[in-house]
Formats: C-alpha cells, structure tokens, sequence
C-alpha cells in the first residue's frame, strides 16, 4: 500500500480527486505541499510527453511527468532528470490539472 491507495482507488471510480504531495522530486513544477488537482483519465491518447500524472513505476506511487511515449508505453521521471522507468497505460490513475498554494 503506497502513500497515493485511497487516490488512486477514487480516480479508479471515476471521481476527482485532490492531495498536497510532499517532497522536492517535481521542484520548480510542483513545490512541496501544494494542492494538487488530479482528475481521471478518459483516453489514454490524451496523455503525452511532458504532462504530469498519478502512477505506479515499479511497484511505487509517483505524481511525476512524462518524459516519452514509445506506441503504449509511457516513460516516467521527476523534474530532476531523474527516470523511474516505463509503464503501460494501466498504470496511469490520473492527470494532473490544477496546482494551487
């Protein structure tokens, strides 16, 4: 069970949902503690390189970006230069769309 369960199970049901994540990993686009915003995604075609989403790389919760699309694989990393690695589109819970203080 990872910090984002009960986001993910909301976003799993179709409902928005908002958290204030804490840590440093998405600096300078997400600052620690801020309220995020993350809706559920409809069409996966949606999702594209440099957008930020709620997934599970490797067995860990992330609200990190996009870095590349490769057909139905999405590579995930922080704003750090950081690569957590590739996932599929079942993976991917939800989009960010707001970020507020």
């Amino acid at each position: 069970m990872g910090w984002a369960t009960p986001y993910i199970a909301e976003l799993k049901d179709g409902r928005t949902v908002k958290f204030r994540p804490r840590g440093h990993s998405m600096k300078g686009k997400i600052e620690s503690g801020q309220l995020c915003t993350v809706e559920p995604i409809a069409d996966i075609g949606t999702i594209g390189t440099g957008d930020i989403v709620l997934c599970k790389v490797n067995g860990s919760d992330y609200l990190h970006l996009v870095k590349a699309v490769q057909g139905a694989r999405f590579q995930i990393g922080n704003n750090r230069g950081r690569i957590n690695g590739w996932i599929g589109p079942n993976l991917i819970y939800g989009k960010l769309v707001a970020i507020e203080d």
